[in-house]
């Protein structure tokens, strides 16, 4: 420590140990205020805040901090050092936070100056000289070998901050690498051996990394002119092979050091499989092979793809196992260190394809073969790979991504991951050469301009911006036909020939076979060819943005395409036109096969070629090997042949299952298709057709309006306004049928599956004793040489109850810490684990409960006199027999236990002995009487209960036992048996003592150490059990939630699964959880903090969970497991959290897979030493029981592994923020709970580079150590990686590398485990397995989830149950039969190994991966992969709970479907899938939005087209005409459709599943129970979100990423807060329904009748009030009248504050308006053009409605309309000189702008006197102006704002925003007026909090206390339980 230069201070002491204060003098710049953590430790502090620019001190505080008690003197000098350092690395405290922290430290170093000084008795160097010493010699010499790796590492990085002298510090420097702190593996440790280190597998893998033989020492060019430091470049060694490459090209240590340990795991797991470990010295050649086809494949594609050799090379006589690791090490340390390039997998292609190209030369050449160049064997630095590879390509992605404008610029205007990866699918990618050459095209961006001062500006070229790269995400609707063409044209042609049949005379679908109508049929081949050109069309003009960068094979096949579809759109109507002076028959046409051809027309030549290819496509559809084939090849041949049928693209070829896999889901289509095209057929179209012909031929010539075409015929307006509903229905109804198709299909696929066998606790109870073997038979593996037994099997081994009862007891303990089950509950579900003691199977008592009693009620009132009889009565009930057994084999033990006299033990052994043989000889009856057995009963419990009590005097204690063991003896010789005085004296006699009377001294000699010997207690408590519970077994436990668990687990048992294997045989796998912000831990604070209404979340959560606090109390306040107040206190706050969404439920859930592991490797521990007796590994001795824990936990390293990627947690650390720091400490102290938990989080740093201060990011992975973490690994970043994409799979990315294994689990934040569906973990990994699926296998493993939050509301309850219908039998039928399942964000399973080398878990594109889950599975499947589902295991999710967060999810999901279906993987899916897998995928993806929308849309056609009817005059021609008769059969074709818009439908999978796996019964009560409290209300609401989301992304964008936020939602939501969130979405909407429907009743009801109007319009009623009032209906007090008040304050306030910069959207209308049109300042022009004419809809009720008015005096010229433009335009200008005059004259002359007013007002009077006098203006006449003349202004309103620019540069802008602000006042006063209206009854609002809450209701909640603020007096307090 002691410094060399500068002079001494006045003491003799150096500079750097003068005292601080001159320091502080000196050094101190300004006061500052530190961050105040009051509960923190202070010492912690200066260590964990450190500045990110001086991150180099940390170590040194933290080491200060850990000696601090030890010796305070150090630590101050330690800390005083870190200070000088500081001062060095940033003597001007320019970087952030440098100038607070050196305050911070220098006002405590001066406190501590005073307090230390006096304890110095050396000078400073000499002090920590000293002390050094002495820890050198007490920790780390005498330390070597027996301390753990883990406290080396510590100890040797305080010895690294201590030491001061040449001579130790050689020696530190020399060994601190082998003590570094480290993830699984202590790979270079010498302290005590671990256990892990210690397999065998881990040493052979070792061995195989580390073979360096024959690799040449790298060569280094110096910059340094240093000789000692260019001969210590020279002469750097390498350990191991990835050092090797890391000294050749660059790598960082971090990541070597990363990837060496995943290297080592993945051999070892790997090798280790079904392997004998004995003489296990070698890796098999087998595993390296393995590995190479996995990690290669893609890459081997690749090359083949390019038609480029590959470069994994094998030269003759080379080491072919150490070059294939030196490959895959050298793809993990590339892959490793890509940051963002990870999700290119063709671009780390090529990096690899060019490094691997340079070992190759290095190894086995020395030139390069076409320029003869030597290989230079050694990078310039430690970061020359990032800097020189990584680093440019990421400037690429950045600039790019600066295009994107924050996901406001069209997707066509920058390129983002898929094209610059794609870049790497042509040839042309070797453009940039090796090394790269940054001069390529693919760096120069064209906004780049050359700033280099040195550099000529004509080296960078400046173009037009990039072309996107095979794609362009155009945004269209049109996508949705250019993806899915061929189903568009199915639908269109199927519906052509059916209006085709339908139109025929006799209507029958067999007139098709008539001559006239099969030729009309023959017309949809033109219908086909022109749709064939609109694809071409689309095809051109969607992709022309891609044509640079395509080939001009490419290019040639869109216009090839584009002239093909337009000849044909020629030639077909030419060649029908001419047929039709030919008419050609049926029986003609098809005699032509045979040969009349010569006769037929050209029509029918013109087709048979037409449809050639499609036949062609059908014989390939049929026959699927072929064609995956031909797709997959790379001959040209074959290409030059599949040009025209397939782009030339690396992805999505050969998407072609098998041939049974495809006949299901045909099977499944045909029969839907067939359903659906009938029930269009015969319900929508035929009854549709006589009304159109009599419509077609009727005159009208009564118009109510102004007629533009009165001399049009055949009434096309009506016709269209009549079939436009229909024809939407017609391509939305196959929604329909695909949801009742789905459930039946998938019910049926359940049922056969096993689901629901089990589904109460009475079928459990049936079938437990079936449990034990079947859990052997599927979890537990079978031991060599033994056959697999049958699940049913009625057999009862002992083995398999041992096996059970340890994973089941483990079960109920951690149900019991999760406080799902009471203590008595537990000792009612435990398993005894051992059976040795007693005759029979001792089954859990919960299954033997009020067995015992019912058998004594059975003898004692059993008349007969057979013991055959009695006995056979027993054995009827199975668990009888074994209850009554067990029992009173119990009771003897218990007894004969106690008991230390001999003579008393005689007596117990004579009244046994004479037990059995009563039995044995059939005269029990005869020898016992039965009567006396309540007796013996009532004292066997009062004994039992004696035995459990904690006594505290011997003596008392004793007699007590005495006494009641002496009255049952006397019960039983005495009341019970005959002869039992005989038994007495026999004792008397062989005791010796004949002549003394000692009964009474009989069992007074007592063990009462036996009392206090834990299995014995145990075994009393169990028989008290017996004895004593009397009621059924049905109702244990109470908790449904751990009922639910219990009998899910056991009908598990009974369904297909993989075998389980041994732990060492399954797969290694990772979980990964990303996590930003959200809640950890909840702090007290947030436990007792009041809402309004008085309410905290600990209070309610006792009213919802009582049962499981009820359990919390009993557990926390338990005298033997004393609990301290601190104690209670934390697992108050882990109760609350682990009911919440939180991160510490979710890590808890995951870790019990770590305790899964260990069990199980104890189960086969015990199983290989076949030592079944008990089980009990406390039973052996200390030192055994240590090595098997050490076994199992490293078994349990081995295979799994756990990373939350905390992506803020740096951040989180140095914040001041109190909830940050709050969430900072519970991840660390969840870390130091789990030590086997990994932390992973992106560290910004700021560090000075060429005198510049700048941000530096890393890769960091953390663990808990010592009440600290410790950091493992870092990486290097070339720069902030969540910049590029989209933030949660940035942070899944950036912390991927640090996951291990085969497999990889995603789980996100909101999810949960639990114990015993981990212990079928390796089970379900099995399905990986390669030969269970024959060649194929699956690269994604879907998982059934179970939604825990649905007890909290209704609405959760909706969700819950809509959410777990999705993720059970909607995703059953997914992969099985329709194989379109993919990733939806759920517990899937990844093959890791196939991911990462293809892009990934998921894509980060901004904005058009905005669902990014899902793109993972499109991914996959586009590369081949193969998705599953499998519902025998399952894991907690927790859903959104109150309306406005299900709003905000359904948005989230509506915007991120809208965004798929512009992107490329939709349309490759939808083009590449054979015609029936894409019907599939379009009904189950972006069709099912697009269905919500038609649905929607449907309603505005129809009733718009109704508008038009009734205010033209036409619907009453129609409906009055003496030749309409079939009005009615018209109106009920027009109401089929009202049908679709109820929410009915969304429940079908509801019911189907419930009633699989709840009974059916259950489930319609369920659907009862969802109607009475409005569910169908609920789900219409949320159609409408769906719909409105989904469009506006598609129109104009302005999708994001929306929290939805996952606390404890039942609060009120103020009126102003709803509207913000729904008025665009729902309320505008509505009330255009309003007015429509308002509309068509009074200018239709004078010649229609009410119930007719009824009958149309319910469904479109019932719509609209679920979108106006959803909102209120389902916020909690919204009919509360105080509550209302206040909102209607609240929003008043809201409405009248002005906007402004800074102004948040809920504080100020105005910033809310212009939040709104957010979406039409960004978008293109062609999205401007659609919303003005959407708007000009609203002008049709002005135009319709002023020509009824009286006014207008039945006159239909366009003068009328003209005049009301005038009157409109005359309010509006009159409106706006008020508002000028207000602004203007308000306050300066207000005399002369009341003036103004008032003249205004009388003008106002004096004309509507004229109008009404005169011209004959009515009081209707101004109501239904009202209704004219309020659209119009909307409509002005809509096409101001989409003129926004417009109209600021005129100055009309604040006009718009006032007439905007009126509207806004007169929706919110139409939607809040029916509110307040109801608020006034309070029986409303009671009605409503029963409507929301019932389901709490039911478990006995009272909710309506809770919102009023009223607590339970008698409730515990938070602290007193």
């Amino acid at each position: 420590m002691a410094s060399t230069s500068g002079g001494r201070g006045e003491d003799g002491r150096p500079p750097q140990m003068q005292p601080v204060r001159s320091l502080s003098r000196r050094m101190t710049r300004a006061g500052t205020m530190m961050i105040d953590h009051p509960n923190e430790d202070e010492s912690a502090i200066d260590s964990e805040l450190v500045p990110s620019s001086l991150a180099a001190i940390a170590p040194v505080l933290r080491v200060a901090n850990d000696i601090e008690p030890d010796n305070a003197r150090v630590a101050y000098l330690c800390r005083f050092h870190a200070f000088e350092k500081a001062h060095r690395m940033d003597p001007t405290s320019s970087g952030r936070g440098v100038r607070q922290f050196k305050t911070y430290l220098l006002h405590k170093l001066e406190k501590e100056e005073e307090v230390t000084q006096p304890m110095s008795i050396n000078s400073p160097p000499k002090e920590i000289q000293m002390y050094y010493q002495k820890f050198y010699e007490d920790n780390i010499q005498d330390g070597e070998g027996k301390k753990t790796p883990e406290e080396m590492a510590k100890l040797y990085q305080i010895a690294t901050v201590l030491y001061d002298t040449r001579r130790y510090a050689q020696e530190i420097e020399r060994k601190k690498e082998q003590y570094e702190h480290y993830n699984i593996l202590p790979l270079y440790a010498v302290g005590a051996k671990t256990a892990i280190m210690e397999l065998p597998e881990i040493k052979v893998a070792i061995r195989a990394v580390c073979n360096v033989q024959n690799l040449p020492r790298p060569r280094f060019h110096s910059a340094s002119t240093n000789p000692d430091q260019v001969e210590r470049e020279r002469a750097r060694s390498f350990n191991d092979i990835l050092e090797w490459l890391a000294l050749v090209f660059g790598f960082q240590r971090g990541n070597v050091a990363n990837q060496r340990e995943h290297l080592i795991l993945l051999l070892a797991n790997v090798d280790v499989r079904k392997r004998n470990l004995e003489n296990y010295d070698e890796l098999k050649p087998s595993t390296v092979r393995k590995l190479m086809d996995k990690y290669f494949k893609n890459y081997r594609s690749w090359c083949k793809y390019l038609r480029c050799d590959s470069y994994l090379r094998f030269p003759p006589g080379c080491d072919e196992q150490q070059l294939s690791l030196l490959y895959i090490g050298l793809y993990l340390l590339i892959w490793g260190e890509a940051s963002n390039v990870r999700f290119m997998p063709e671009c780390l292609c090529y990096i690899f394809h060019n490094m691997a190209n340079d070992v190759h030369g290095i190894l086995f050449g020395n030139v390069y073969p076409v320029t003869g160049d030597t290989y230079e064997a050694g990078a310039p630095g430690e970061e020359a790979f990032l800097r020189n590879v990584i680093t440019p390509i990421y400037q690429v992605l950045r600039k790019e991504v600066r295009r994107n404008k924050m996901g406001k610029a069209s997707h066509s205007k920058w390129r983002n991951y898929d094209d610059l990866n794609e870049y790497f699918w042509d040839k042309r990618c070797f453009r940039l050469k090796w090394p790269m050459n940054f001069k390529a095209d693919f760096f120069i961006h064209s906004d780049e301009i050359s700033q280099v001062p040195n550099e000529r500006h004509d080296q960078v070229s400046h173009g037009k911006r990039k072309p996107k790269t095979n794609f362009v995400e155009a945004r269209t609707f049109w996508n949705l036909y250019r993806s899915f063409d061929r189903m568009w044209m199915f639908l269109v042609l199927s519906l052509q020939t059916m209006i085709i049949v339908a139109w025929s005379p006799s209507g029958s679908i067999f007139a098709i076979f008539s001559e006239d109508v099969f030729k009309n049929v023959l017309t949809i081949f033109i219908t086909s060819a022109f749709l064939n050109l609109l694809q071409a069309t689309l095809d051109v003009i969607l992709s022309f943005g891609a044509w640079k960068s395509l080939k001009f094979s490419q290019i040639l096949r869109y216009i090839t395409k584009f002239v093909m579809a337009a000849m044909w759109a020629i030639v077909l109507p030419i060649t029908y036109s001419k047929s039709v002076q030919n008419p050609t028959g049926l029986i003609k046409f098809f005699s032509s096969w045979v040969g009349s051809w010569l006769e037929q027309t050209l029509y029918n030549y013109a087709i048979a070629l037409y449809v050639l290819p499609n036949i062609l496509a059908a014989v390939f559809f049929l026959i699927p090997p072929i064609r995956r084939i031909m797709e997959r090849s790379n001959m040209r041949i074959v290409t030059l042949i599949m040009w025209w049928a397939q782009p030339k693209l690396y992805v999505g070829r050969g998407m072609h299952e098998e041939m049974f896999a495809l006949f299901k889901y045909t099977f499944f289509w045909v029969m839907l298709l067939l359903s659906k095209l009938a029930f269009s057929y015969y319900v929508e179209i035929l009854p549709l057709v006589k009304p159109t012909k009599l419509i077609w031929d009727m005159p009208v010539v009564n118009y109510k309006w102004h007629e533009f075409f009165p001399n049009a015929t055949h009434n096309i307006g009506v016709i269209i306004s009549i079939w436009g509903p229909i024809v939407l229905v017609y391509f939305m109804d196959t929604q329909i049928w695909y949801a009742i198709f789905s459930t039946l299909f998938g019910g049926i696929y359940g049922a056969f599956s096993h689901l629901g066998e089990i589904r109460t606790l009475g079928m459990l109870r049936s079938r437990f004793r079936f449990v034990p073997s079947a859990f052997c038979s599927k979890l537990t593996p079978l031991p060599q040489g033994h056959a697999r037994r049958k699940a049913l099997d009625e057999t009862v081994d002992e083995n398999d109850i041992a096996r059970f009862s340890q994973m089941w007891n483990k079960f109920i303990y951690t149900m019991r810490d999760e406080d799902l089950i009471s203590d008595r509950e537990r000792d009612l579900l435990l398993v005894p684990s051992s059976s040795g003691d007693v005759s029979v199977v001792q089954w859990p008592p919960f299954l033997l409960a009020s067995k015992i009693p019912i058998a004594l009620d059975m003898a004692k009132d059993f008349k007969g006199k057979e013991d055959a009889d009695l006995f056979k009565k027993i054995k009827s009930e199975y668990y009888m027999h074994y209850a009554v057994v067990e029992a009173y084999e119990a009771v003897r033990d218990v007894i004969y236990g106690l008991l230390e006299d001999e003579s008393d033990k005689r007596i117990v052994r004579e009244i046994c002995y004479e037990i059995d043989v009563s039995i044995q000889q059939h005269r029990f009856l005869s020898e016992f009487r039965m009567s006396g057995m309540p007796l013996l009963s009532d004292k066997l419990e009062k004994f039992l209960r004696i035995l459990l009590i904690d006594y505290e005097e011997d003596d008392t204690y004793k007699s007590q036992i005495i006494n009641v063991l002496q009255d049952i003896i006397e019960i039983i010789t005495q009341d019970v048996m005959v002869n039992g005085h005989e038994i007495l004296e026999r004792a008397h006699y062989q005791s010796g003592d004949i002549e003394s009377d000692k009964k009474e001294q009989r069992f007074e000699k007592i063990n009462l150490s036996l009392t206090q010997n834990v299995s014995w207690r145990e075994k009393v408590v169990r028989l008290l059990l017996l004895v004593t519970v009397k009621e059924s077994a049905i109702n244990i436990p109470q908790n449904l939630e751990a009922r639910r668990r219990m009998t899910f687990f056991a009908n598990s048992l009974f369904m297909n699964m993989p075998d389980a294997p041994r732990v060492r045989d399954m797969l290694s796998f990772s979980v990964l959880t990303p996590y930003y912000k959200e809640d950890v831990l909840y702090s007290e604070d947030e436990l007792n903090k009041e809402n309004e209404d008085g309410i905290t979340i600990l209070f309610y959560l006792q009213r919802i969970y009582p049962e499981e606090w009820s359990n919390y109390s009993e557990r926390v306040n338990d005298a033997k497991r004393n609990f301290s107040d601190k104690d209670k206190a934390e697992q108050l706050r882990q109760w609350v959290s682990y009911r919440g969404q939180t991160l510490s439920r979710t890590v808890r859930g995951m870790m019990y897979y770590r305790m899964a592991l260990e069990l199980q490797c104890f189960q086969e521990y015990t199983a290989e030493n076949d030592t079944h007796g008990g089980y009990h590994p406390s039973e052996s001795n200390e030192d055994d029981r240590k090595a098997f824990l050490d076994r199992a936990r490293a078994l349990a390293d081995l295979k799994f592994t756990y990373v939350v990627s905390c992506q803020v947690y740096g951040n989180q650390k140095k914040s001041s923020d109190s909830r940050d720091r709050s969430c900072y400490n519970n991840i660390l102290q969840l870390m130091l709970k789990y030590p086997s938990l990994r932390v992973a989080y992106i560290d910004e740093r700021e560090e000075t580079v060429n005198g510049k201060s700048q941000k530096v990011f890393y890769s960091v992975l953390l663990k808990g150590c010592d009440k600290l973490d410790e950091e493992i690994y870092r990486i290097k970043l070339p720069g902030n990686p969540t910049e590029i994409g989209e933030g949660k799979p940035e942070n899944q990315n950036h912390a991927i590398v640090f996951t291990r294994g085969e497999a990889l689990q995603t789980i996100d934040m909101n999810q949960d485990n639990y114990f015993e569906e981990s212990f079928k973990m390796r089970n379900v990994l099995q399905e990986f397995d390669e030969g269970r699926r024959g060649k194929r296998n699956p690269t994604i493993l879907g998982l059934r989830e179970h939604i825990f939050t649905g007890s909290v509301s209704s609405l959760a309850w909706f969700m819950s149950n809509q959410e777990t219908s999705f993720v059970t039998i909607g995703q059953r039928v997914l992969a099985n039969p329709l194989r379109v399942r993919f990733h939806y964000g759920h517990p899937d399973i990844f093959d890791r190994i196939f991911h990462i080398t293809r892009g990934g878990i998921s894509k980060a594109s901004k904005i058009i991966n905005l669902s990014e889950d899902i793109f993972a599975g499109y991914n996959s499947t586009l590369r081949g992969g193969y998705i599953t589902h499998h519902e025998y295991i399952q894991a907690g999710k927790g859903r959104d709970v109150g309306m406005n967060q299900i709003s905000f999810f359904e948005a989230k999901v509506a915007n991120g479907n809208g965004e798929q279906t512009l992107s490329r993987d939709v349309y490759r899916l939808g083009r590449r899938f054979d015609f029936y897998r894409m019907l599939s995928f379009y009904f189950t993806t972006v069709g099912f939005y697009f269905s919500s929308m038609i649905t929607v849309l449907t309603v505005y056609v129809f009733l718009y087209g109704r508008l038009y009817l009734v205010l033209s005059g036409l619907e009453k021609e129609i409906l009055q005409s003496a030749t309409v008769h079939q009005s009615k059969a018209l109106e009920e074709a027009l109401a089929a459709q009202s049908v679709f818009q109820l929410g009915f439908l969304m429940v079908l999978p509801m019911v189907m599943e419930i009633g699989l796996e709840k009974g059916f019964r259950t489930a319609l009560g369920d659907f009862i129970i969802m109607q009475l409290q409005l569910a169908s209300v609920f789900f219409t609401f949320q159609l409408g979100t769906k719909a409105h989301y989904f469009g506006r992304t598609i129109l104009h964008g302005g999708s994001k990423y929306r929290a939805t936020g996952r606390g404890f939602v039942v609060f009120h939501a103020k009126f102003a807060e709803n509207y913000r969130l729904y008025s665009r979405s729902h309320f505008v909407k509505g009330l255009e329904l309003v007015i429509l429907l308002v509309v068509y009743q009074v200018y239709g009801s004078s010649y229609r009748s009410s119930s007719l109007y009824i009958y149309i319009t319910f469904s479109m009623w019932f719509l609209v009030t679920s979108w106006l009032f959803a909102p209120f209906i389902f916020n909690p007090s919204g009919f509360e009248w105080q509550k209302t008040v206040d909102d209607w304050t609240d929003w008043k306030r809201w409405m009248g504050n002005r906007g402004g910069i800074g102004i948040v959207l809920d504080k100020s209308w105005e910033s809310w308006w212009d939040t709104e049109q957010e979406h039409l300042k960004h978008t293109n022009l062609r999205g401007r053009v659609l919303e003005i004419l959407l708007a000009l809809r609203f002008l049709l009720y002005q135009y319709g409605i002023v020509y009824h008015l009286n006014i207008s005096h039945r006159d239909t010229t366009l003068l009328v309309y003209g005049l009301s433009w005038a009157v409109l335009l005359s309010v509006l200008l009159v409106l706006k000189m008020v508002s000028m005059g207000r602004r203007r004259f308000g306050t300066d002359f207000q005399v002369m702008f009341r003036i103004l007013k008032a003249l205004l007002f009388l003008g106002f009077l004096s004309i509507m006197t004229v109008l009404f006098v005169v011209c004959g203006l009515t009081i209707s006449d101004l109501c239904a102006s009202i209704l004219a003349f309020l659209p119009t202004g909307w409509a002005i309103l809509l096409i101001g704002q989409a003129l926004r620019s417009v109209l600021k540069g005129l100055g009309f802008w604040d006009s718009i925003k006032e007439l905007g602000r009126a509207y806004e006042y007169i929706m919110g006063l139409l939607i809040f007026t029916p509110i307040a209206v109801l608020s006034w009854f309070p029986f409303v609002s009671e009605f409503q909090t029963r409507l929301l809450f019932n389901q709490a209701f039911s478990r006995g909640l009272q909710i309506s206390m809770i919102l009023a603020g009223k607590k339970d007096k008698e409730a515990p307090s938070t602290y007193k339980l």
